[in-house]
Order: C-alpha cells, then structure tokens, then sequence
C-alpha cells in the first residue's frame, strides 16, 4: 500500500511538472555582448499577456505558463530596438539561448511602448520609456513626466518633493543629494524605485517620500555630461559638471555644481501690528531687499564593486556658500513716526565630509550595510539691523556668531529574506555633535552637544496579491548645552499595505507614528534684540509634538494612460510653532511654542499620459484642508493647487510647458502661498552630444516669483507681499554636452564568435 501510494505521488508530480511550460534565455547587447539588465520579457497568447519579467544581473529571464499554443516572446529595453521572438506550439522546457538586442539611436522616429510600471513591495518601480527619455534634457524634465503620485519636479529650482517635503535620495542604493540627481543624464537611468512612505531606516532622518534611482550598468570607460544655463538680462547662473570612468571594478566620478545670484528687484511691502496690554504700535513699511550669493558643490567619489554581491563607496565632498543681503525700507510708525532702515546680513560658510559605505551580500537571503559620515563645518553670520530717526539718532542691533560644528554619524543595517514572501530588516543610527557658537557681541560661547541614538525593525510579508510591511524603532535623543539638558525616548512606528488587484489596478495605505523633537537651536535660551520692539529667543521648554497620518491611495494603469489618486488625513498633538507674545516695558519675544492640535487633510489626483502622436502630458490635482487650535484661538483654511506638464517631440525637437498654480497652506498663526512658476521651454538636439534649449520663465507676470504671507496672531498680526521683480518675463538659454569614450580594453575583453551561427529559424 505505501509503495502504492508512492507511486502515485511520483506520478502526480511528473504529471505536474509536465503541465508546466518554462520559456528561458539571456538578453545581450549586440553591440559588446554584455548582459542587458532589467530588460522587459513579456510572454503573450495572441494579444493577452501571460506573464512576465525583467532580466537578472546576468542578463538571465524564465517564463513559466500551461498555456500549450503558439505563443510570442517580447524582449525590449529602453534604448534598444524590440525584439519578438515565436514560440512554436509544444509543452516542454525550452531554451530560446542568447537573445541580441541592437542599441536604438534616440533622435529617430521609433515606436516605442509605454512606460513599464510595476509595484513590488511597497514600492513604485518605474522604467522610463524612450520616448520619455528622447523628450527630456535633465533628470528633473523627466522626474516631471513621470506617473509618481504626490511627487513634484520644479524645473526653475532644479528641486524634487514629496508632498510639500524633502525626499531621502538614493542613487545604486547609495544615499545622494538632490545635486546628484542633476548631474545625471536621463539616457543613463534604467529605472526609479518610489514610495510616498519614508521606509523605516529612514524615518529618524525627517523626509518625505523615498526615491532610489537604478542606473544603467556600465562597461570600461568614460563619461562627460556637462550642462548650463543663464538668463539674458539676470544674474542667474546655474551649472552641473559630471566626469566619471569605469574601469573593471572601479569608478571614479567628480562632480560640480555651481549656482549664482545676483538679484536687485526684490521687494517686500508688510504692514503689521504689535499689540499688548497696555502698549500697540501699527507698521507700515515698503523695503527692497537684494540680495547675491553663490555656491560651489564639489564631490569627488570612488566605487569598487569586485562582484555583485560587494560595493564600496568613498565620497569627499565640500560646499562653500557666500551669501549677502540687504534690507533697505522706509517705516511708517504710530509710535516713533516715520524712519529709514538699512539691514544687512553676510555669511560665509564650509562644510567637508567624508563620506563611506559598504554593501555586502552575503548570498541570496543575508545582506549588510554600513555607513559612515564625518563632517566639519564652520558658519561665520554678520547681521546689523540699523535704524536712522527723524531726529537724527540711531539705533543698532547686531547679531554677530561664529558656529564651529564636528558630527559623525554612523549606520549599519541587515535584512534577511527568510523566503521569496517573507522579509526582516534591522539596524543602528548613531549621531553624535559638537558644535561651539560664539556671540561676538558678548563674548558668550556655548557648547552644544548631541548624541542622537535611532534602532528600528521591520517585517515585511507578501500573502498572494498583498504586500504588508510592520515596522518600528526606538529613538534615544540626549541634547546638552550650557545651561540646559533635555533626555527624549520616543517611538516611531509604520504599517502599510499594497494590494495588487489586478494587472491594472492597485491600493496602498499606511499608518505612521513618529515624535517631532525639538531642535538645538530652538532650545538654546539667549535672547537677541532684533529691532526697536522685538527680541528673539528659544525656548527651553518646548514640548516633543505627536504626529499621526493616514493614508490610502488607489492606482489605476493601462497602456499609455495612468491614473492615482491619495486621500489623507493627519494630526499633530503639541504642534510647535512661531509665536509672539507681550513682556511689557513696550517689548515682545517671539519663540517656538507648543499649540494644542493642528489637523490636515488632503485629497491628491495625478494624471498621466505619454506617446500620443508625440504629445505627453502629466496632471496633479490637490485640494487641502487645515485646522490649527490653540489655547484660546482656532483657525481654519481650504486650499486648492495643481501643477501641470505638457509636451510634444518631433526628431530633434521638443517643445513643453510647465505650470504651477500655488496653495495656501496654515501653520499654526501663518497662512502663505506656495510659490508661483511656470516655465515654456524649446529644446534642441542636433546629435547625440548637444541639447541647445531657451526658456521663458515667470511668463506675463510683472512680479516674478511672488509669496503673499498673513498672520492672524492677536499680538502680532500682519500681511506680506514679497516679490522678486527680476524673475518677471525671464529668458534663459541652456545648453549640455555629453560624451561616451571607451576603452582600449573592452576589445581586449570582448567575446566574439569567430563565424556567424546563428538563426532566424526556432526549432522546436
């Protein structure tokens, strides 16, 4: 009977294995026969897909499927021309073998696919379509035609966000800047990783949103990506230089990006009150404000991968800053009259850093990672505020400090995969900081010090079609200065699913905890007279405030248009925030406080469509809505903005058009507006090296970038409009070069067959 039943279980199995059809090969690049890494494989019965996948390191795919008929095997990767392969009717293991692609030249008409969009535990994986690419002159131009819900590009900045925030930025895994982000070259990204939820490791850090950006692998050699603009009439430079060279397992790569200012036209018209028990004053003043300043990015980094499974990573950088301004106005005063002040402010600062990572697989389920950071900084800041009167007198208030500040921050992190559903990550946050700041006015010179401690886990599992990850982690904050010690122990915890519905359809939702913790200089108490009436100070006092979200967010794809959409809603217990109160002795001190509750919430529609007879367009919608509380105020505000790109490519020729429609926003007393910006744009390419490009910035608009700001403080109420005159109308010219150069020993290394074998004929 056992023997029996042996049998039979031997023969279900074989029966079984039999049923099942695997369909495996490797892609290659025809042009140097190397892997080809992230390449579509789509296996389709007639015009239904059946399944699919992208290629391994090695350049290896498998399909499996029962179906039994004739089928066809689509291989194509951005940058290549497709391939279709016929897969004759059968039900056994098959072995299509080496699959060439030939590389595509970009400035021809192709046809080309929509963009493959697919989700993997928890995370947006994207890979931007040729014609994306072919249409895009700078990574932020094609991070603006991507379908990446609450994600903003600005081209005017050269800045990303996620939600209103700050993203963590990693580039191969490891952790960038945003200047990093501009120094690349769209044809040279292979896909973006993206999630609206800062993964656990990432939490204590304070961003928004996550982005990794996957380059495409490179052979021995060399490469020169340089990119530049400046306005006609404005002192307005902006620059990014990227020269890297590959050879084996080393790259080195120097980076430089430079950006200049010199604007004039800048102007603020504010009218404001101070009122207290027994003393108010009414302000009226109009101040034009200049202001110049230019900085310098250097980094100078060095990988060694001696295999796939190891990554070293060494990054000098250092980042001078000169910054100057000016605050010239005339103030109409109920209490001193009318009077004239020149403000001007200057700081010089230098911040090197060395910084080390190291990655290690040790196979398929362990992996380490371990970062160190070192930095020096030093900030020289000179501030005199002065006030020339009627009757002839003055009165001068400065702020003058040095800050001299050494950090390390050191992190390890390990993730085992128990199997292909079941994940566990886990790691360690160190920073530790000296800082020294001296008030030269007083002589006085505390010391500040932090030791910040953040351990975190995380469990991630994947049931069928969901995806839920459980994460938490302990956040240990010492903080020390002169005259004050503050301890904080806090939590930070996440959940979050992703439900995979269909091929077309998707829901993810999240739940987030996380303390916000004053910052050093917002506890340090030493007051600081600003003008005639206010002083400024910290608060030693400040409480950790409670934040809350949740979120869910269903997304909708197919073929060539996609579609999201985000509803959230969050609380804020304690919230910290500027406030103004009355000392007497006809004197007010402004400092950061703890408000009762600050809600939020939000409803966010993105839209998107690409490759429509050469058009593309990308459409965000967002209408919020806030409420702040405090002690015996409550303020509320419903707001609406959207941002919008379009564009059009034919040949070398790409036209498109960026548009913002600010928001107002609520913080506590403060309401402003996001700024304003739009952006029509003609680019150029008359071969492969050269982008030439002109723009029309700010159009039709006589104020240029504009922030209107209230304040509806019972003590200190105001409005604000600020503007900056020289934006209005601005004409900048652009212009990138790029070169690809080989080596000597990538022929030397190369592997070519000595006759042609090959076959367009499959046999089965």
């Amino acid at each position: 009977m056992k023997r029996s039943v042996i049998v039979l279980l031997f023969l279900l199995a074989a029966f079984m294995s039999i049923q099942a059809r695997t369909i495996q090969g490797v892609v290659l690049s025809s042009g140097d026969s190397t892997a080809i890494i992230g390449a579509s494989c789509r296996l389709l019965d007639g015009e239904k897909l059946l399944t699919a996948t992208f290629t391994k390191e090695n350049g290896t795919f498998i399909l499996e499927t029962d179906v039994k008929s004739p089928l066809k095997l689509d291989v194509s990767m951005t940058g290549y021309a497709p391939s279709r392969i016929i897969i004759e009717q059968g039900g056994r293991t098959l072995d299509v073998g080496k699959i060439y692609l030939d590389e595509g030249e970009m400035l021809e008409e192709i046809t080309v696919t929509s963009n493959p969009l697919i989700y993997s535990k928890g995370r947006t994986i994207i890979y931007p379509s040729a014609f994306d690419v072919k249409s895009s002159s700078t990574a932020i131009s094609l991070f603006q035609k991507m379908p990446l819900p609450g994600l903003e590009a600005n081209p005017i900045m050269r800045s990303i966000s996620v939600d209103g925030g700050s993203p963590i930025i990693l580039i191969n895994g490891v952790p960038s800047s945003i200047d990093d982000v501009n120094a690349l070259q769209p044809k040279d990204i292979e896909k973006i990783e993206y999630s609206r939820f800062t993964p656990a490791r990432y939490a204590d850090r304070g961003g928004k949103g996550f982005i990794n950006i996957i380059l495409k692998r490179r052979d021995d050699g060399g490469q020169v990506y340089l990119w530049g603009r400046s306005a006609v009439t404005t002192a307005f430079v902006d620059a990014s230089l990227r020269a890297s060279y590959h050879q084996g397992p080393s790259q080195f790569t120097l980076t430089y990006t430079p950006s200049w200012r010199n604007y004039q036209d800048v102007y603020d018209n504010t009218t404001e009150s101070y009122i207290g028990d027994d003393f108010r004053v009414d302000l009226e003043s109009r101040d034009r404000n200049p202001f110049y300043y230019h900085s310098h990015n250097v980094r100078l980094k060095y990988d060694y991968s001696p295999s796939l499974k190891t990554l070293f990573s060494a990054t000098f950088s250092i980042s001078p800053i000169f910054d100057k301004r000016r605050s010239i106005a005339n103030t109409v005063d109920s209490e001193l009259g009318d009077y004239s002040n020149d403000n001007t402010s200057k700081s010089d600062a230098l911040t090197p850093s060395l910084d080390l990572f190291l990655r290690h697989d040790f196979n398929d389920a362990n992996s380490l990672e371990v970062q160190v950071v070192g930095s020096l900084s030093s900030s020289d800041y000179r501030r005199d505020n002065k006030y020339f009167f009627a009757d002839g007198s003055e009165d001068i208030y400065s702020m003058n400090v040095d800050n001299r500040r050494r950090s390390l921050i050191s992190e390890i992190s390990y993730i085992h995969n128990f199997n292909n559903g079941l994940q566990l990550s886990a790691g360690y946050q160190n920073t530790v900081s000296h800082s020294t700041n001296t008030y030269l006015s007083s002589g006085y010179k505390p010391v500040l010090t932090e030791n910040n401690n953040y351990i975190y886990a995380r469990l991630g599992y994947n049931i069928g079609k969901v995806y839920l990850s459980l994460s938490t982690g302990g956040k240990l904050f010492w903080i020390k200065n002169d005259t004050n010690n503050r301890n904080f122990i806090r939590n930070i915890s996440k959940a979050y699913f992703m439900w995979s519905v269909s091929q077309n359809w998707s829901i993810e939702g999240a739940f987030q905890y996380s303390p916000g913790i004053p910052s050093l200089s917002s506890l340090t108490d030493y007051p600081q007279q600003v003008s005639p009436y206010l002083i400024s100070n910290g608060n030693p006092d400040l409480k950790v405030s409670d934040y809350y979200l949740f979120q869910v967010s269903p997304s909708y794809q197919y073929k060539k248009f996609s579609a999201s959409l985000i509803m959230s809603y969050s609380t804020i217990d304690n919230f910290m925030m500027s406030d103004v109160r009355y000392i007497g002795d006809r004197l007010f001190l402004s400092q950061s406080i703890n408000a009762r509750k600050n809600w939020s919430s939000f409803a966010y529609l993105n839209l998107k469509i690409s490759d429509i007879a050469g058009f593309g367009g990308n459409l965000s919608l967002q209408l919020n809505h806030y409420e702040t509380m405090g002690d015996d105020w409550c303020h509320h505000l419903t707001s609406f903005d959207a941002s919008f790109t379009l564009w059009w490519n034919k040949g070398p020729f790409t036209i498109s058009y960026w548009r913002k429609i600010p928001g107002k926003y609520l913080s506590g007393n403060n309401v402003g507006k996001d700024e304003n910006g739009d952006s029509l744009q003609l680019e150029y390419r008359p071969n492969k090296h050269w982008t030439i490009g002109a723009s029309w910035m700010y159009m039709f608009d006589k104020k240029g970038t504009r922030y209107p700001a209230w304040n509806y403080s019972a003590v200190n109420p105001s409005t604000r409009e600020r503007y900056i005159e020289n934006n209005a109308n601005m004409i900048v010219l652009s212009v990138s070069y790029s070169a690809d150069f080989g080596s000597i020993f990538r022929t030397a290394r190369r592997n070519l067959n000595n006759s042609d074998n090959g076959s367009s004929l499959l046999k089965m």
